[in-house]
């Protein structure tokens, strides 16, 4: 695994922005497909940072959290996205039966919440960002496993070096 770059995210503004950020990110690097693991307890921030994400990348509507229908699909200036939640997933088994790899396949982005609960049906991460509570805030720590997830760090890091978004603290782990 890369190194690990964590950052503290003072509200969910900062998470949103922090989104946007990544947003930028994919706007730079073009992966084509892209598969991010979102993990992080209830209420670490997740969809927050998606929406911002979203909202980074064009989209002008609702986010919801997909915790009922699994996946969240968006078409946003030709690029898929397919959000999706395994919070209420029984078995990971289940992700065959509705077809979840054939959705991320190919040049999608795919932004996975709770990935531990679809072991072993799931593409393998390039890039992993961590959610955790962080006193009023919250902090995201991430890295890359990939080339794809090496270069959307890579920008990251930059746009933070040079002060993009407001973040606010930034410390390496």
């Amino acid at each position: 695994m890369d190194q690990s770059q964590t950052l503290i995210l003072a509200d969910a503004g900062a998470t949103e922005r922090f989104g946007r950020l990544c947003a930028a990110a994919l706007r730079a690097t073009k992966p084509g497909g892209l598969v991010v693991y979102l993990e992080g307890e209830l209420g670490a921030g997740k969809t927050t940072l998606v929406r911002g994400l979203l909202a980074g990348l064009g989209h002008a509507g609702r986010v919801p959290s997909p915790t009922y229908t699994l996946v969240e699909p968006y078409l946003i200036d030709g690029q898929v996205i397919q959000h999706v939640d395994l919070y209420r997933l029984r078995d990971p088994r289940e992700l065959e039966e509705i077809g979840l790899a054939e959705a991320l396949a190919g040049a999608v982005i795919g932004l996975i919440e709770w990935p531990d609960h679809g072991a072993g049906q799931l593409p393998a991460a390039d890039l992993v960002l961590r959610l955790e509570l962080a006193g009023q805030g919250r902090a995201v720590a991430w890295q890359a496993l990939s080339a794809a997830g090496q270069a959307m760090d890579q920008v990251l890091r930059q746009q933070l070096a040079r002060g993009l978004g407001e973040p606010p603290v930034t410390t390496g782990r």
